[in-house]
Parts: C-alpha cells; sequence; structure tokens
C-alpha cells in the first residue's frame, strides 16, 4: 500500500517538509545501561515498578524490580514446575536459547538490570529473508497433569517456550486466581477512593511462583500465542511473553550489530494513550513515547533514546514486530481489550510537530503479507452494528423475534441454505407442571441488592457465604450449585446476584459451518467467566428421553458423564486452606434432561468440542415455594470476536433400568488436537 502525503491520518510527510537526519540519524547506544531523565527523582523506565499507585499487599514484581544478581550463563536443560515456588527468574532478556535473534547473537535485555554489559561468542548472521521464514522447530517440552488434565507444570530441553495449551493453562490460572482476590475485595468494606487492582496482585503472585512461560524475549511470534488471542490486562501480555513492560508500549531487546550493540523493537502496545492512526487494518502511525504533559510538567520534545532509539532501528533493520491493539470493551465504559493482531515492520520514521507544537516521533508500521487481520475482525463487527444489513450472508436481523434483549441474527454465508429446521423460540427452560424438582425454600430479605460479605443473606449463605459473582457480573467459580435470587427475594431485580437471569449479555449470532450444521459465535469480545445462555428448552423426564434420543440432537442430559477440568482458583495462592477449596463436581439434587428440539433459544445451535471454550453450570433459584434448576453456559476462557462458541456434550451412561441405551455416539468432527473422536 502506498500512502500520499496528505492522504489521510496514515499519511507520511513528503521527505522534504522534514530534514530526517538532523533527528534520526544518530550513532546506536554503546552501553546496555538504559538512558534515564536527568531528574534523580525520576522513576527507571522499566526496570522499575510500574506506575502504581499500588493497592495494599501488591509489591513490583520481576523484572520491574531488581536488584537483580549478576546474570549466570543460563541453564537452558532448567526445569520448571508450576506448582513449585521458584527464585526469579531471567525473564524478557534473552530471545532464544542458542544466544541468537532472528538478526544476530543477543546479548541480554533491552533495559539492563545490573547495568553489566555482557557478551557471547559471534555466529554467523542470517540474511533478513531467512530469518523472516525461519520457523521454531527445535521445540522439546513435556507436559504436567493432573488427574482432571489440568496442566500443572512444563518441562522444556532446550528452551523456556510455551505452546498453545501451556499459554491457555496459564491465563485460566491467572483469571482465576484475581477473579477470586475481586471477589475477596467485593466483600471488604474498602475506603472510598482506595485504589483496587486484584490484576496486579495476582500478577505477582504467579511471577513469584514462577506460573508463566515464554521468559526469553524474542523477535518475531510468540510460542503459543495466536493471532486474534485478546487479553484483559496488561499483566497477561507479561505472564505470556508477548509483552514485558506492564506499563510501557514499547518492548525491545539489544543486540550485536555488525559494528555496535544496538536496541531492537520486539513489541508494542498501540491503546490510545498517544495521537496514533489506528483506523487502517494493515498500516499503523504510531507514536513515539515521551514528551507527553503531566502532572506539574510541560510538553517537550521526544528523545531518541530508549523505546524510540529501538523502532529507529527496527525501521533500519527491518526486523519483525509484535503489535498488539488496544480496543473499547463493548462491554464496559472505560475498559480496554487487548488483541494481539501479529506481525508488522517499520517501513518508515520521521518527525512531525504535534499540537502541544513540540517535536513527536512517528513510525509507520505495515503488516506482513499472509497474516489473518484480528483487527479487521473487529472493525467488520463495528460495521454491522451500525448497520446489520451489511453483514454479509445476512437471513434474518434476529431470529429471536423480540424475545432476547439482544438481537440474534441467523446469517450463511457459506453455501445457499436459508435456516435450520422450524422451532419455537422460549427464552428459558420451560417445565411441566407435573414436574418437581426439589423442596420448598425461602427467598432472602435482603433490602436493595444483596451485598457481598453480607452473611444475613440467605442466599449468600447458600453459596459458602460468598457471593457467586464478581461486581461486574463475572462467575468466581465453579461449584456444585449456584444459588440466585429468584422471584421470591426481597431484593431488586438489579441485584447482581440474578446474572443468568438477566438475558444475552453479548451479541450473537447463529451460522453454517462446513461440516458441522448451524452453530453460534459472538460479534463481542467474551470474557471469562461471562455468562453467555442458559440452555432452554422443554424440560422431560429421563425415559421420555430414551425413548425419543435417536430422533432428538437438541438434549441436554445432566446425567451424562463429562470431561473433567480444573477452572477455579488454588487456594494455597491466596493463602488459605486447601482443604476449603471448592468443589468443581456438580452436586444436582434431580436428574435434569431438557429438550431443545421443537422448542430452545441459541444454546441448542452450539456445537460439541473435545477442547471447549465454554462449560456449564447449575443454577437454582427460588419462585413460587420451590426450587428451579436451570443451566447456564459460561466462557471458559477468552473468547475473541467471531470464535465459535463450544461445550462439552458429554457421553451417555449405561442405564441401570433399560440396560445400554441405543448407539448414539457420533462422529466428531471439533478437529481439537486430542479429540476423542466421538461424542453422544
Amino acid at each position: 500500500m502506498v500512502m500520499e502525503s496528505g492522504s489521510g491520518f496514515n499519511s507520511v510527510p513528503s521527505a522534504s517538509g522534514i530534514d530526517k537526519s538532523r533527528v534520526l540519524d544518530v550513532k546506536p547506544l554503546r552501553t546496555l545501561v538504559p538512558v534515564f531523565p536527568s531528574n534523580s527523582e525520576a522513576p527507571p523506565f522499566v526496570c522499575a515498578p510500574p506506575m502504581g499507585p499500588f493497592p495494599s499487599g501488591v509489591s513490583p514484581f520481576y523484572p520491574f524490580s531488581g536488584p537483580v544478581a549478576p546474570n549466570p550463563a543460563p541453564d537452558l536443560n532448567r526445569q520448571t514446575t508450576f506448582h513449585t515456588p521458584a527464585a526469579p527468574l531471567r525473564s524478557f532478556r534473552a530471545p532464544m536459547s542458542n544466544g541468537e535473534s532472528d538478526l544476530g547473537v543477543v546479548d541480554g535485555g533491552g533495559e539492563s538490570v545490573d547495568g553489566q554489559k555482557r557478551s557471547r561468542p559471534r555466529k554467523p548472521r542470517p540474511s533478513q529473508q531467512q530469518s523472516r521464514g525461519r520457523k521454531n522447530q527445535d521445540l522439546d517440552f513435556t507436559l504436567s497433569v493432573d488427574e482432571n488434565n489440568f496442566v500443572v507444570g512444563v518441562s522444556l530441553s532446550e528452551r523456556d517456550d510455551g505452546n498453545r495449551e501451556v499459554v491457555n493453562s496459564i491465563e485460566m490460572r491467572f483469571d482465576a486466581l484475581r477473579r477470586r482476590l475481586s471477589q475477596l475485595e467485593d466483600a471488604k468494606e474498602s475506603p472510598s477512593g482506595a485504589i483496587r487492582r486484584p490484576d496486579l496482585k495476582a500478577g505477582n503472585i504467579l511471577m513469584t511462583k514462577g506460573v508463566r512461560t515464554n521468559m526469553r524475549k524474542r523477535i518475531g511470534a510468540v510460542p503459543g500465542v495466536e493471532i486474534g488471542d485478546i487479553f484483559y490486562f496488561r499483566m497477561e501480555l507479561c505472564l505470556l511473553g508477548l509483552h514485558a513492560p506492564s506499563m510501557a508500549g514499547i518492548d525491545y531487546m539489544t543486540v550485536k550489530g555488525d559494528a555496535e550493540d544496538e536496541p531492537l523493537a520486539v513489541s508494542i502496545v498501540s491503546s490510545g494513550g498517544y495521537d496514533d492512526a489506528t483506523e487502517d487494518k494493515d498500516v499503523l502511525v504510531y507514536s513515539g513515547h515521551g514528551g507527553s504533559i503531566g502532572k506539574d510538567k510541560q510538553a517537550s520534545d521526544q528523545k531518541l533514546e530508549r523505546g524510540n532509539l529501538a523502532l529507529d532501528r527496527s525501521s533500519r533493520r527491518g526486523n519483525e514486530v509484535r503489535v498488539i491493539r488496544g480496543m473499547k470493551d463493548p462491554m464496559s465504559q472505560t475498559g480496554k481489550v487487548y488483541v494481539y493482531d501479529g506481525l508488522y515492520t517499520i517501513q518508515e520514521a520521521w518527525v512531525e510537530r504535534a499540537k502541544s507544537g513540540c517535536n513527536t516521533f512517528k513510525y509507520k508500521f505495515v503488516r506482513l503479507p499472509g497474516q489473518p487481520s484480528a483487527f479487521d475482525v473487529w472493525k467488520s463487527v463495528e460495521r454491522w452494528k451500525e448497520g446489520i444489513s451489511s453483514r454479509r450472508g445476512l437471513i434474518l436481523p434476529d431470529l429471536t423475534s423480540g424475545a432476547e434483549s439482544q438481537p440474534v441474527c441467523l446469517v450463511n454465508d457459506f453455501d445457499e441454505e436459508r435456516g435450520p429446521a422450524y422451532f419455537t423460540y422460549i427464552p428459558t427452560a420451560k417445565y411441566s407442571k407435573s414436574f418437581k424438582l426439589t423442596h420448598p425454600s425461602d427467598g432472602c430479605n435482603c433490602s436493595n441488592a444483596c451485598k457481598p460479605g453480607n452473611l444475613n443473606c440467605s442466599c449468600i449463605r447458600k453459596n459458602d457465604g460468598n457471593f457467586p459473582y464478581t461486581s461486574n457480573g463475572i462467575l468466581v467459580c465453579r461449584q456444585p450449585l449456584v444459588y440466585e435470587c429468584g422471584p421470591s427475594c426481597s431484593c431488586s431485580p438489579n441485584c447482581k446476584n440474578r446474572v443468568s437471569q438477566t438475558g444475552l449479555k453479548v451479541r450473537l449470532e447463529v451460522f453454517k459451518t462446513k461440516d458441522r450444521g448451524w452453530a453460534l459465535r459472538s460479534w463481542d469480545p467474551i470474557r471469562a467467566g461471562t455468562f453467555i445462555c442458559e440452555y432452554a428448552g422443554e424440560v422431560v423426564d429421563k425415559v421420555r428421553s430414551f425413548e425419543e434420543g435417536e430422533n432428538d440432537d437438541y438434549v441436554f442430559d445432566t446425567t451424562r458423564v463429562y470431561e473433567p477440568f480444573k477452572w477455579n482458583y488454588e487456594p494455597g495462592l491466596v493463602e488459605e486452606d486447601s482443604s476449603i477449596e471448592i468443589s468443581e463436581e456438580y452436586n444436582i439434587p434431580s436428574p435434569l434432561v431438557i429438550s431443545a428440539k421443537t422448542a430452545g433459544n441459541v444454546a441448542r445451535f452450539m456445537n460439541h468440542s473435545c477442547y471447549p471454550n465454554v462449560f456449564w453450570q447449575p443454577i437454582i433459584s427460588e419462585h413460587g415455594g420451590e426450587n428451579f434448576l436451570r443451566i447456564g453456559f459460561y466462557a471458559m476462557r477468552h473468547i475473541p470476536p467471531m470464535t465459535e462458541l463450544t461445550y462439552d456434550y458429554g457421553i451417555s451412561r449405561i442405564d441401570d433400568v433399560h440396560g445400554t441405551p441405543p448407539q448414539r455416539k457420533k462422529k466428531c468432527l471439533c478437529g481439537a488436537p486430542r479429540c476423542r473422536g466421538y461424542f453422544g
């Protein structure tokens, strides 16, 4: 793509307009020691704690704190077990196990911790073209899993790299811990205006325990992280080795050049703090750091040092730089979602005068060809929300006919089929009058809304004294039963213990797949623990479900065998007694079978997967003197927009009364690495 001067926000000033050599033609730094402001009281750029303030109990964490002992030669055969506390590792220092980056021999991180310059024997540097196509083929790792197939450790014989399973495991452990810390904070009487950052505290704990991966800085892709992956906290980027600084937008490392050491950028985060041009899916005009107006500070010219110098050198070297874009969270007024958008190169760097009158560095990032565009997906969804008629393959703008709080469109951009077989849309499970589930019980007597930590609330007591959701409606833990407030409770309809009763939270669409019929996905990003929908349909008895099972592909049965998995936090990480760990085995008072063949909701379109991103949770609430059980679906991990939503269908048991049930096993087409080959 050629950008002409004056053609828009991605335009590049003409070379004749600015003397670039006056600023950019600077010799590289001759030391690994970072260049800091002259003010002795100013905090170091990265080798210091993130710019707080920190909540009580949170201290700076490695690699953002020091001092650190002089760096020994790395032990590449070291084993790291996630449950074993370990000393801080040389994280984010060296890129590859053989001491090389894709551009030459690497000599530590972009920002030296101990100020010592270290060197290794030079090796021949591959050409840039060869480097760009090189793949990491020498990864040799061993996973340690517990009885629930939950990854609890990884041993790597060649390098401290992760893979997809390790990355997902660390993300889930971080978010489980963060949710629990949020739950504990919500139950406290915090002083007005107190800053609470459970994400920083969770990151601090996991860093200390060594629960992290990809601990060596590198140029190029990060093992186990895929384009389009989303993150809700900068600490997640740190734990996965995608971007080391928890605050700064530029991450870099120092490499051996032909004549001298020089810094090279490895990743950037574009999150709206500067005047970046971000609307093009393939081109990003990124502003350098520094020079902005701060508290008791005046605007000043940006300096060609640290991250800015690294970006300049990368523009000359042409090395790949990971780009993470900060997008507005559609589920939050102020929140952001960080999207990994792949590898870019810097095609041009220049200086322009900002609105403040000071000089600002600009860098033109261009996406490498052949990569999927995560950013393009986000922009497409934005266009559809502005006018759904622009959605390609649209059949119906709302197949619920207004039954849901959010419209659900029906789309087929694959073939000519015009929709699934007819069914009646109902938003909740339908119980027959003769179906009595459990003994009557009473609702809570709370006025207004139930408050976390209030043990006088009978619904909270039923949840073992814990409010089941965080303040923003995220489920904290899987548990045998989640007790929600019901129609007979005295609390207000907006009580946060009614999450599953307030309709759809995300914008969904039903779409046609290549080989698995109709399926379900979301336009919005979905955070782990978010309620998605319930399984609606007609509640039937077990005998009827067996009689009609052969002809009913839309049955949810709580008596099936489901693959176990660990989702909850580990009590030891928050200094809790492990004996109080919440059970993740469901305790359903009576078998529940729901048929959505003739009447149901969007849940009937969710396909099976042996490695799902959604799980089901039994929810019970009181109404009319009886408890009614419903099945809610929640996000197992963060789910990017337009990703198919799947859950485990389970496997039928041998029935004690009727003998072996009819042969219901069906071939599984989920494509998961550990696919068991069948379901049902």
